[in-house]
C-alpha cells in the first residue's frame, strides 16, 4: 500500500507536466532516413557533458552502430571488459559502467558498489545488499570531496556535503555510472568536487508498452521485488515514460535491528524535429533503517562483527571488564573497548547503568523521506545554437537517533526541566534524533554556438537551498523505545518555558555560478583545444538559534572562486589518442563548521565549535593520458598531479586536563600534494565469449603541512609534512572476468587495496584486503509472454574475509608524541567502517 501511494504521488507529479512534453509522432525523422547532423563540430569535451542530453547523444550513436541484439534489461554481451569499459573522448580521466556489468550484480546495490571495480575507486560497504549505504574515496578524496549527480542534477548534501548512495537509485534503471577521477566539467553542479565526480543516468522509457520485473532472497533474510511498468508511445506522440517500485528488508548486521526501503521512480521523455528532447524524471526513496556503528581496532580484536543479543557495557583503558562468556581481561589498548554492534538488550541485568545503556540498538534509527525531480531538456534553436536546461527540485526529510544525559544547562544558563512535566532522575537518558529538512531547487542553463570548427558554450547554474537541522530531546520507554523516533513530543522543556535543543539552525545556502567554456578542433578535428573558466558565488546565511555561542546567532559567508580549466586531445590514428588537461576545483566550508551545538561547558563552550574563518578548500589538478580503442581491446593509462590547499579536518580538543570535557571542530590542515597513474585495459568477447578487464592505482600522496594537535598547554605541532596522506590506499588493483554465451553467463571478479592509513602521523592503519565475488545465471529463451527469462546467483566476499574497510574517523596521531616544539601530544583513537561479510543472493528477473 505504501509502494502504492508513493508510486502513484511519483504519477500525479508527472502527469501534471505532461501536456509540455507532447509533440507530434511525425515530427521525429523516421529510423530509415538518414540521421541528421550532430551540432558538436568535435568530440565530447571536459567543458560541458553533465547533463543526460549531452550524454545521450553519444548513447544513441552507440546503439546505432552496434548492430547487436540487447535483451529487455539492457545487456547487449558486447560491451568491452564485461561492461566495465566503454568509449571515451573527453580530454581528461572517465571511467565508465554499462548495463552489461550493471544487471549480472546482485539487484539493488547502491552505485558505489557497481563502480567498486573502476581504476581508483576504493568502495567499502557494511552490508551486501547496500541498504545502509557505502562509503568512498578516489585517489585519496572521500565522497563529500567528491560531485555526486543523478540525469543532472547535484546528489551530494547541501550542507555537510555528504553522499547516502542507498538513497538514490533503483539499479534497473541506471543506464550508466561515469567517475571522472580527477575534475568536474565546467557545467557540473557541485560546491565541493575537489576530487572526481560520479555522474549516474537513468534508462529511457522504451518505445514499446511492457515492463519488467524481479525477485530476489539472500544472506541475512534478504529480500527485494522490483517491478517497471513501461507506456510504450502514448497517442500520435513520441512521449512515453514508465513507473517503478521496490520493496526491499535485511537483517542488520550490526544489530537485532531489520532494514527496510521503500522506493519508486518515474521517468518520461519525448524528443521531436532535429535534436529537440525534454524529460522528466522523478525519484521516491524512504527508509526505514538504523545506522551502523564505527569501530576502533581494540573494539574490532575482542568483538569482530560483535555480539547483537546482548549487553555489553563499555570497557575503559584499564579496567578489568568481563566478556560475553564469562572471562575477564584487563584492557591494556589505551582505547574503550565497546561492543561492535549495538546491543540488543536495553539495560544490564544485574541493574546497573552504565553508558551501555546508549548502545540500544532502538536508540540508534535512521529513517529518511528524498523526493528528487529533474527535467534536462534540449532545444535545438538554429542549426548552430542549442539550449541545454536542466532544472531540478530536491527534498530530504530525516532523522539520525542518540541518546543523552539530561542537560543541566541552556547555554552558559544552569538550567533544570521537565520530561512530559515530570521532573528526571538526574543522568537519566533521553532520545535525541538530529533531524534535517532540506528544500533545495536549482537550474543549470547553458547555451552552445557551434560556428565551423569553433564550439562556445555559456552557462549559468543557480540554486537555493534552505536546511533546516534540529535536535529536540523526548523520552525513552522502559524497553528502549523511544517515545517519538522525530522527537516530536512531549519534549525536555527547561523550567523558563524553553524546549531543549542539541542543536537548532537554519542555514540558506545561494548559489550563482557563471561559465564560458570554447573547444576548437582542427587538423580534421584530430586535435581539440578546450579552454574554459567557472566563477562561483556562493552565500551561506546562516542563523543558529542556540543561546551563547562563539559565532553568534547570525553568520554571513560569501565565498568568490574563480575555477580556470584547459585541456588538448591529438587523434594519432583512429584508435589512439593522447591527452593533457589542467583544472582547478574548490569544495566550501561545510555548514555544520559555522555553528555551535552539543553539550555545554562551562570550561570551554560547546562540544562542537563553530568558526568563520575557513577558506574554501582548493585542488589544482593535472593529466595526461593515453587512450587506445580497437576493435576488439580498449586500454587507457592516465598520469595524475594534485596539488591541494586549505584542506578541512575535523579535530576533537581536550578542554580540561583530564578530557572530561572536549570539543570538536573544522581546521585548515594545510596542503596536499599527490601524483599517480591510473591504467584499465579490457576486451571485447574473445576465444568463446569471455570478456576480461583489468584497472589499477599506484598513489603517492604527501601532507605538506605540519598540523597542530594537542590540547590546553600542549597545543604543539605535529611532524606530519612528508607524511603519507590517509585513508588513502597506495596501490589498487581490480580485476573482472565475464562470460556469456545468450544462456549461459557469470563473472568473478576481484578487489584488492593496499593498507590505509588513519591518522597524519600514519601510526595506525588497517591492512590491505582482497575481496572476491562471483556471479553465475542462466538465460531462458522467451517463454510466452516473458522475455528472456533468467536466474542469477551472486556470491559476494567468497573467502567471508572478516576486515575493517574504511577510516571513519581520522586523527593526528594514535600514540603519545612529542611535538615540534617539545610538548607531549597525547594520541586520540581512530574510527572504521566494518566491511561486509560473506552473502548469497538468487534472484529471477523477466521481461514482458
Amino acid at each position: 500500500m505504501r509502494l502504492a501511494r508513493l508510486l502513484s504521488t511519483s504519477a500525479l507529479f508527472a502527469f501534471g507536466t505532461v501536456s509540455a512534453f507532447a509533440a507530434p509522432a511525425d515530427s521525429t525523422a523516421s529510423s530509415d532516413k538518414k540521421s541528421p547532423t550532430k551540432v558538436a563540430a568535435a568530440a565530447p569535451s571536459m567543458m560541458g557533458n553533465t547533463a543526460p542530453t549531452d550524454e545521450h547523444e553519444e548513447h544513441e550513436e552507440h546503439v546505432s552502430v552496434s548492430g547487436h541484439h540487447t535483451y529487455f534489461d539492457g545487456v547487449t554481451r558486447r560491451d568491452v571488459g564485461g561492461g566495465l569499459m566503454q568509449k571515451q573522448d573527453s580530454a581528461k580521466s572517465v571511467s565508465a559502467i554499462s548495463r552489461d556489468y550493471i544487471e549480472k550484480q546482485a539487484p539493488g546495490q547502491d552505485p558505489m558498489q557497481l563502480i567498486a571495480l573502476l581504476p581508483g575507486a576504493n568502495v567499502s560497504s557494511s552490508d551486501p545488499a547496500g541498504l545502509t549505504g557505502s562509503h568512498m574515496s578516489a585517489r585519496g578524496l572521500d565522497q563529500s570531496q567528491m560531485g555526486f549527480t543523478l540525469e543532472g542534477f547535484p546528489i551530494n548534501d547541501i550542507g555537510s556535503f555528504s553522499v547516502y548512495s542507498q538513497e538514490i537509485v533503483d539499479s534497473e534503471n541506471l543506464r550508466k555510472v561515469s567517475l571522472a577521477q580527477g575534475s568536474a566539467d565546467l557545467d557540473s553542479p557541485h560546491l565541493s568536487a575537489t576530487g572526481g565526480v560520479v555522474d549516474m543516468y537513468m534508462i529511457d522509457p522504451k518505445m514499446k508498452k511492457g515492463g519488467a520485473f524481479d525477485v530476489s532472497y539472500g544472506s541475512y533474510d534478504y529480500t527485494r521485488g522490483f517491478l517497471r511498468l513501461d507506456t510504450g508511445k502514448i497517442g500520435q506522440t513520441n512521449l512515453r515514460a514508465y513507473f517503478s517500485g521496490s520493496y526491499a528488508t535485511e537483517d542488520a548486521i550490526h544489530s537485532m535491528a531489520t532494514n527496510r526501503k521503500l522506493h519508486a521512480e518515474a521517468k518520461f521523455v519525448n524528443d521531436w524535429g532535429d535534436g529537440n528532447r525534454v524529460s522528466l524524471a522523478i525519484v521516491g526513496n524512504r527508509l526505514y533503517n538504523y545506522l551502523t556503528p564505527s569501530v576502533n581496532q581494540a573494539s574490532w580484536e575482542t568483538y569482530g562483527f560483535g555480539v547483537k543479543d546482548q549487553y555489553i557495557a563499555p570497557c575503559y583503558s584499564g579496567s578489568t571488564c568481563t566478556r560475553p562468556n564469562g572471562t575477564t581481561f584487563k584492557n591494556t589498548s589505551g582505547s574503550t573497548i565497546s561492543n561492535t554492534s549495538y546491543n540488543g538488550v536495553y539495560k544490564d541485568p544485574t541493574g546497573k547503568t552504565t553508558a551501555g545503556d546508549a548502545s540500544y540498538y532502538k536508540l540508534h534509527q535512521n529513517p529518511f523521506t528524498n523526493i528528487y525531480a529533474s527535467a534536462p531538456s534540449t532545444f535545438k534553436l538554429t542549426d548552430h545554437l542549442v539550449l541545454t536546461e536542466t532544472p531540478y527540485f530536491w527534498y530530504g526529510d530525516g532523522s539520525g537517533g542518540a541518546a543523552y544525559s539530561l542537560p543541566t544547562s541552556w547555554g552558559a544558563t544552569s538550567m533544570s526541566g521537565t520530561l512530559d512535566g515530570k521532573t528526571q532522575t538526574k543522568g537519566s537518558l533521553i532520545y535525541e534524533p538530529s533531524i534535517t529538512t532540506t528544500y533545495r531547487p536549482g537550474a543549470v542553463t547553458k547555451l552552445t554556438l557551434t560556428t565551423g570548427v569553433n564550439r562556445l558554450m555559456v552557462g549559468y547554474w543557480f540554486e537555493y537551498a534552505k536546511q533546516s537541522q534540529t535536535a529536540p530531546a523526548t523520552g525513552i520507554a522502559s524497553d528502549g523505545t523511544p517515545w517519538n523516533l522525530w522527537g516530536a513530543g512531549p519534549n525536555f522543556v527547561f523550567n523558563d518555558g524553553t524546549t531543549y535543543q542539541y542543536r537548532q539552525s537554519l542555514t540558506q545556502t545561494r548559489t550563482h555560478t557563471m561559465f564560458i567554456g570554447d573547444s576548437l578542433s582542427l587538423l580534421h578535428n584530430k586535435l581539440t583545444i578546450d579552454g574554459g573558466l567557472k566563477y562561483a558565488i556562493v552565500t551561506r546565511d546562516a542563523h543558529n538559534m542556540l543561546p551563547d555561542t562563539s559565532t553568534g546567532p547570525y553568520i554571513n559567508k560569501t565565498y568568490y572562486q574563480p575555477l580556470p580549466t584547459a585541456a588538448i586531445r591529438y587523434q594519432i590514428n583512429p584508435e589512439m589518442q593522447v591527452f593533457v588537461s589542467g583544472s582547478t576545483n574548490f569544495r566550501i566550508p561545510t555548514n555544520y563548521s559555522l555553528y555551535d551545538a552539543g553539550t555545554y561547558y562551562k570550561n570551554g563552550g560547546y562540544s562542537t565549535h563553530g568558526s568563520t574563518n575557513l577558506q574554501p578548500e582548493i585542488s589544482i589538478s593535472e593529466e595526461a593520458g593515453w587512450r587506445y580503442t580497437g576493435p576488439t581491446v580498449m586500454a587507457s593509462v592516465t598520469y595524475f598531479h594534485y596539488n591541494f590547499t586549505n584542506r578541512f579536518f575535523s579535530q576533537s580538543e581536550c578542554l580540561d586536563e583530564s578530557c572530561s570535557s572536549y570539543a570538536t571542530g573544522s581546521i585548515n590542515a594545510g596542503g596536499q600534494s599527490t601524483n599517480g597513474v591510473d591504467a584499465e585495459v579490457g576486451t571485447r568477447p574473445i576465444f568463446y565469449h569471455i570478456r576480461p578487464y583489468v584497472s589499477f592505482e599506484y598513489v603517492d600522496a604527501r601532507t605538506t603541512s605540519n598540523l597542530r594537535a594537542g590540547s590546553g598547554s600542549s597545543i604543539d605541532y605535529l611532524p606530519t609534512k612528508g607524511k603519507f596522506a590517509p585513508e588513502t590506499p597506495k596501490y589498487q588493483v581490480g580485476f573482472n572476468l565475464d562470460y556469456d554465451d545468450g544462456n549461459v553467463f557469470g563473472a568473478y571478479n576481484l578487489k584488492y587495496v593496499a593498507k590505509q592509513y588513519s591518522t597524519f602521523m600514519n601510526d595506525e592503519s588497517i591492512p590491505g584486503y582482497v575481496k572476491m565475488n562471483i556471479t553465475v545465471g542462466y538465460r531462458f529463451k522467451n517463454l510466452g509472454f516473458l522475455q528472456a527469462p533468467n536466474v542469477k546467483l551472486n556470491l559476494t566476499n567468497i573467502t567471508n574475509k572478516h576486515y575493517l574497510g574504511f577510516p571513519i574517523g581520522l586523527q593526528t596521531n594514535a600514540t603519545t608524541m612529542r611535538g615540534i616544539f617539545g610538548n607531549t601530544v597525547k594520541g586520540s583513537t581512530p574510527t572504521y567502517m566494518i566491511a561486509a561479510p560473506f552473502a548469497a543472493t538468487g534472484s529471477i528477473s523477466a521481461g514482458f
